[in-house]
């Protein structure tokens, strides 16, 4: 994890970057050179740096999806009919144009697609399955699953 960023250039002081900004994007650039024992625009160049070289490719707001109106957090795996690559490019765009998917993986195993999709009730999953997921052609099996209880989520990758 480290070491390739190492391998790229970076050090530690790029590490505690990293770690500090995804704790708190918003943390200014003077309280984040106080933290790390940097100056401001040291600490400005070396963000700059990060973001020139797509190690840093956004900074996000984190809702949380309850106080919106997102009760239901989902996880649909999907077996896709014909393994092409204009099927899977076709999927992809369907996917993508979906608000409620969050987020889309192709994956080994049983299935080939795992959604990460979130609604605000069951009886809205269950208008998401019919009416976006079994009309998309070459959809085949359909399995979902419902989030109870989340244990953890984070945003954060383990840099160290």
């Amino acid at each position: 994890m480290a070491n390739a960023l190492f391998q790229r250039g970076f050090d530690q002081l790029d590490l505690a970057i990293l770690h500090e900004l995804q704790v708190n994007s918003r943390i200014s650039v003077a309280d984040l050179a106080r933290k790390i024992h940097l100056s401001p625009p040291a600490v400005h160049q070396r963000i700059k740096r990060l973001e020139r070289a797509g190690i840093i490719t956004t900074y996000a707001a984190i809702l949380d999806r309850e106080a919106v109106g997102l009760e239901l957090l989902c996880f649909i795996r999907l077996r896709v009919e014909n393994h092409t690559h204009a099927q899977f490019a076709a999927l992809q765009a369907a996917f993508g144009a979906l608000p409620a998917v969050l987020e889309c993986y192709r994956v080994t195993g049983g299935h080939d697609l795992l959604l990460k999709v979130v609604v605000a009730s069951h009886k809205e999953v269950d208008q998401f399955i019919s009416q976006h997921l079994m009309t998309i052609p070459g959809v085949g099996h359909i399995e979902t699953n419902t989030v109870l209880q989340p244990w953890k989520s984070s945003t954060a990758l383990p840099l160290k």
